[in-house]
């Protein structure tokens, strides 16, 4: 490598330190234990992944992800685009985007004990409903299953919706539209014919970064949920707290390597997704 090459690449070291640190060394670690059990190489890590309890955690991850992904899609679809039918200097604009930003970043514990203060068994809206109208929001304590994860995950969900949409209702281009007018279409049409087709790569590949988003949270579902393992971040913790967890404690590292194959097969179908939307937003 020449003086110039190197020198180039100097900026670069401490990127590849921090993922090195943060990325690499512990996903290598990951895939070497849950292949080796006591110095040897082993399936019985993997073959634990297909007993009752990790599959019930991943359908249950899943389902909880997929039904976030796809209320927050659509919810965060229909908003980026009433934000985009203001003028780009409106205040309301900006401060739409700026909350977006923000929300999309709360989370964690701080998410979840909102949400525990205002609708949990003792919140604020739970009394108040139940003193006037009697009505019991909390009842069954929905807020701590899955079902209430749904809600709590979608909260963040609909503005990161926004924020990585947005671009791509941007750049749909106003001569598409005053072209198919010409045309003679109506605004249905051009929707359909034009502007759908276009937009469904951007809005494939956000659902799937969403999903990905939700798979991997696990602060906000630790809050919430206190007892039991409905989902593979909390099975994870666990099975690197309990020594009793199906008699595994090294089960951990399977499962993270299993969410690491999940989250890299969306990943890389998001990529694809991007890059053919890129093609018309240049």
């Amino acid at each position: 490598m020449s003086v110039r090459r190197l020198r180039q690449a100097l900026p670069l070291l401490p990127f590849v330190a921090v993922v090195s640190i943060f990325l690499l060394i512990p996903t290598g670690t990951v895939i070497v234990n849950a292949f080796v059990v006591d110095g040897r190489f082993s399936l019985d890590l993997i073959a634990a992944l297909f007993t009752e309890a990790p599959l019930a955690a991943l359908l249950r991850s899943v389902v909880l992800s997929a039904s976030s992904a796809l209320i927050g899609a659509a919810l965060g679809a229909v908003l980026a685009w009433l934000i985009l039918s203001s003028a780009p200097t409106s205040l309301l604009r900006r401060a739409v985007l700026s909350l977006a930003s923000v929300l999309a970043q709360f989370g964690g514990v701080a998410l979840a004990f909102a949400f525990l203060a205002t609708i949990g068994l003792n919140g604020v809206l739970t009394l108040w409903l139940q003193q006037l109208l009697g009505i019991d929001v909390a009842s069954g304590g929905w807020l701590y299953s899955v079902g209430g994860l749904v809600l709590v995950y979608t909260y963040f969900q609909i503005p990161l919706m926004v924020i990585v949409f947005l671009p791509a209702l941007e750049g749909l281009r106003s001569q598409w539209r005053e072209a198919a007018v010409s045309l003679g279409a109506s605004t249905w049409q051009y929707w359909r014919e034009v502007a759908l087709p276009l937009l469904t790569p951007a809005f494939l590949g956000s659902l799937l970064l969403l999903f990905a988003n939700a798979f991997a949270a696990y602060a906000t579902a630790a809050a919430l949920v206190s007892q039991g393992s409905p989902i593979v971040p909390l099975l994870i913790r666990s099975a690197l707290t309990s020594e009793v967890v199906l008699g595994r404690a090294g089960l951990a590292y399977a499962l993270a390597l299993e969410m690491i194959v999940v989250v890299a097969v969306v990943m890389v179908a998001y990529n694809l997704l991007v890059r053919r939307t890129a093609r018309w937003l240049r």
